[in-house]
């Protein structure tokens, strides 16, 4: 007997759930020869807030679990893409143009990142924090925090490696994540939301929503309630980073700039190991002092 097959609406993830855009609207998503692939949710800005919303509600427990925890939460997204990874790969190879050698290694690489950051989990406060000379009968103790809520713009030409690069460090130390994708390459980061949904990361933690970067980056920049911003993603799109670190400044945000050549912005090379720059990037020093007992 014959059958119609069921197709995939491709929706947003915010808050550990599913959701079409509030505004009803979807676009067209081709691969890199212009062949519909899809069609995708188009968040707007009132989807930004309400990822916003459902971050800063995850983002106290999820910093309050141990490290010990966090990691082999992160772990665990890794194993969750190994079991996916050839729709990973035919998705990435569609997305990017790639052979599918090539999308292979891709996908290998953005395995590898989770499981790289999530070594980091109970190790970076050692690396970034310090315990201070002071003159005194004091400890005087420097040491790592979450900073909140961070706002990423993911890369636009590397939808999974990149996008993966962006996210983990920002959820490695306890931060929650809004993040806008691939405008033109969303698919990937959809089935890695599927992958967030059935692994053991708290719904709200991570956010993605799809569309068009330049509708809801304007808002995150200048959002009260968004303590920090990465502008990685924004090469390739008509968004001036300068402005949206200007208004970023209206509370003190944290702002990660995007890789620069001269003041235009770059994408970089995801390949290489990376180092702890990203997960500093969104870390708060607590400076304590404790009197010495005899």
């Amino acid at each position: 007997m014959s059958r119609v097959e069921v197709k995939k609406t491709y929706k947003l993830y915010i808050g550990g759930a599913f959701p079409r855009s509030e505004s009803g609207r979807s676009y067209e998503v081709s691969d890199t020869k212009g062949r519909f692939l899809a069609n995708a949710a188009k968040g707007s800005r009132k989807d930004g807030r309400d990822a916003v919303v459902a971050a800063r509600k995850a983002q106290p427990g999820w910093a309050g679990a141990t490290a010990y925890n966090r990691g082999q939460v992160l772990y665990r997204v890794a194993e969750i893409m190994e079991s996916r990874k050839s729709q990973f790969v035919e998705e990435v190879r569609a997305a990017e143009g790639l052979t599918p050698v090539r999308a292979g290694a891709v996908v290998d690489a953005a395995i590898d990142r989770w499981v790289w950051y999530a070594g980091w989990t109970d190790k970076y406060a050692q690396v970034l924090g310090s315990i201070n000379p002071v003159a005194g009968p004091y400890f005087n103790i420097s040491g790592p925090e979450a900073t909140g809520v961070v706002a990423a713009l993911a890369p636009q030409r590397s939808s999974l490696l990149g996008l993966v690069s962006v996210v983990a460090p920002i959820v490695v130390s306890g931060n929650s994540a809004v993040v806008l994708t691939s405008r033109d390459r969303p698919i990937p980061a959809i089935t890695l939301a599927e992958a967030l949904a059935t692994s053991d990361v708290p719904g709200g933690v991570i956010n993605l929503i799809t569309g068009d970067p330049a509708e809801a980056a304007p808002w995150l920049a200048s959002h009260r309630d968004v303590n920090a911003l990465d502008l990685t993603g924004v090469a390739g799109t008509d968004l001036d980073w300068a402005q949206l670190e200007a208004a970023a400044a209206g509370n003190l945000k944290r702002v990660r700039r995007p890789a620069l050549d001269g003041l235009t912005a770059i994408e970089e090379d995801w390949l290489p190991t990376p180092d702890l720059s990203r997960l500093e990037s969104f870390l708060e020093t607590k400076t304590v002092w404790h009197p010495k007992g005899r």
